[in-house]
């Protein structure tokens, strides 16, 4: 970690401490319960997690992209949902910090880096997808407010995250369509209405919900910047911290799955020796261990590209593919390595088996990643 300053390497290592005495003892127990890990997210915001993304100037302690990466995979590593528990929040800091008119960072920006304030995405819709430009939920203007309508799928923290950047049509007749499209700070009120938590494979303990958006009215200064029709850029640009949070998420479940193998290995015997020195075994313990480094290293670049201020979905989009893909594959490989007892929940690896996919389908898909891939590697050819 010698590429960070000093200060993010002992903030990496605070959070490594609390994760190996506070979450990875008990977090078997609070997982299966699916219970709101409460007191875990409270800790988080004394250690100042929720400020990472949040500029000095209004209380933040804001770190660099690589520094915000080591941290997440060391959250994730412990306990993948608390890692997700900051991973929409810190876009939606990104966003209002470059982006939001100052009226807007006063009122929010304060008290998202202490916590107190939590901030959530919501872009996907019940039949939309990955294709945000046919968005259906529409914000028109009456006066001096907007007049939302529509509804909003899988939106993690949503119940209990007080800020919501809405991405929505504030010009449905616009050609093309996504310049027509905003960022919408709103907040829970009349006219939101939260669904029951879905249920999930992973991922427990953080809640996934519908939102449901009938005749709700805000300010039309909610929209993000002030300018209305600048939201697919905006949001296109926190899709680059979102896929770093998600590659990072990636990077800590697979590290996690190696160090349960690389342990198991090494107690467990067979044939009167530890079963780490039978090939088959020992063999999967290195390319696991390689694939996860790979991944971690492809990371830090997309991270260090991120932080020149140039474009870098591309490389945040390979960080994301590559390591979610590993991701799954390190998990499975553990959950062999345990053989009969990886497939019980009284060993930690069916959990990593089942948080996996999520990163493999969640912040854009992988297919859809590898066109964002294909179509930039065209682009910067030309």
């Amino acid at each position: 970690m010698m590429h960070l300053s000093e200060d993010e390497q002992y903030f990496v290592k605070v959070v490594r401490e609390f994760v190996d005495r506070a979450v990875r003892p008990n977090v078997r127990r609070v997982e299966r319960a699916n219970e709101y890990p409460e007191s875990w997210i409270d800790q988080m915001k004394e250690l100042g997690i929720f400020g990472l993304a949040v500029p000095e100037e209004f209380g933040g302690m804001e770190v660099s992209a690589p520094g915000y990466v080591a941290i997440t995979e060391e959250l994730a590593r412990g306990w993948m949902t608390l890692a997700g528990a900051m991973g929409g929040h810190t876009v939606v800091a990104k966003l209002l910090a470059q982006y939001g008119t100052d009226a807007q960072k006063e009122r929010y920006l304060p008290r998202m880096a202490t916590g107190e304030i939590r901030a959530t995405m919501a872009l996907t819709e019940p039949g939309g997808g990955s294709d945000l430009q046919a968005m259906r939920t529409v914000a028109r203007r009456d006066g001096d407010e907007l007049v939302i309508n529509g509804a909003k799928m899988w939106i993690s923290n949503a119940r209990r995250s007080g800020l919501i950047a809405l991405l929505c049509k504030t010009d449905p007749d616009a050609s093309p369509a996504y310049r027509g499209i905003s960022i919408v700070l709103v907040e829970h009120g009349p006219g939101l209405t939260v669904s029951e938590d879905l249920p999930k494979l992973g991922y427990k303990g953080v809640e996934a919900c519908e939102l449901s958006f009938q005749d709700y009215r805000i300010d039309a200064s909610a929209i993000l910047g002030g300018t209305p029709g600048e939201g697919f850029r905006q949001m296109m640009r926190g899709l680059e911290t979102g896929r770093l949070n998600v590659a990072a998420r990636a990077v800590g479940v697979a590290q996690a799955a190696l160090e349960s193998a690389l342990g198991y290995a090494q107690e467990r015997e067979s044939f009167g020796e530890p079963i780490w020195k039978h090939q088959a075994v020992g063999h999967h313990l290195a390319d696991m261990a390689t694939k996860t480094e790979a991944a971690r290293q492809l990371l830090r670049y997309a991270a260090e590209t991120y932080d020149t201020g140039a474009r870098s979905d591309m490389e945040a989009g390979m960080a994301k593919l590559f390591a979610s893909e590993t991701a799954m594959e390190v998990a499975l490989s553990a959950l062999r390595i345990h053989g009969g007892n990886g497939y019980s929940t009284e060993y930690d690896v069916e959990r990593y088996f089942r948080d996996a996919p999520l990163m493999i389908v969640g912040e854009g898909t992988n297919e859809i990643q590898r066109n964002v891939i294909a179509t930039q590697l065209v682009g910067r050819s030309s």
